[in-house]
């Protein structure tokens, strides 16, 4: 469901309007993340990001802890964060920059990102949808919302067996 590749970040790239980290500050999302027993860890705009499959801005994860600068697009942090919440606690601790090759879980963190993004003020599951369209995100239906409301059925099941959408959706 990713991209293949970041997204440029010119002014006439539609990616280039994403909201990032530095508009909505690292203390809600930390605060959501440690609700899932992760941390967040800021990383020096001028340092590259641990742990970032992506790299460029792209949220990192390593173990517990996910990474990111002020320009890692909420997006990012939201996914890579799921990727995490999806995995049973023993699995976390051997993660290091790439969580799964597993469809199913790819499929959870997707769905997990977009309702996570309504516990995060200011941004909501319309704008982290419309970001992931914007970033290069694709799905068979053609738009996040598309899959979301009408394909992502097996994802949400996924989350409801392990109780990962209680208190969140």
């Amino acid at each position: 469901m990713r991209p293949d590749h970041p997204a440029r970040t010119d002014s006439d790239d539609p990616a280039s309007t994403v909201m990032r980290l530095g508009q909505i500050g690292f203390d809600a999302p930390a605060a959501l993340l440690s609700r899932f027993g992760l941390q967040l860890q800021r990383v020096a705009a001028d340092e590259p990001i641990p742990g970032s499959f992506w790299g460029d801005e792209e949220a990192g994860i390593i173990g517990t802890t996910v990474y990111a600068r002020d320009d890692t697009p909420v997006h990012s942090l939201l996914h890579e964060a799921g990727h995490l919440i999806v995995l049973p606690p023993e699995r976390r601790l051997d993660v290091h920059t790439d969580a799964t090759d597993s469809i199913e879980e790819e499929d959870a963190t997707c769905y997990l990102q977009i309702v996570l993004a309504d516990r995060l003020p200011g941004v909501g599951r319309d704008r982290l949808m419309a970001d992931m369209d914007a970033w290069g995100y694709s799905f068979r239906l053609g738009s996040t919302r598309a899959w979301f409301e009408q394909d992502a059925g097996d994802a949400r099941e996924f989350l409801r067996e392990r109780d990962l959408l209680h208190g969140v959706s």
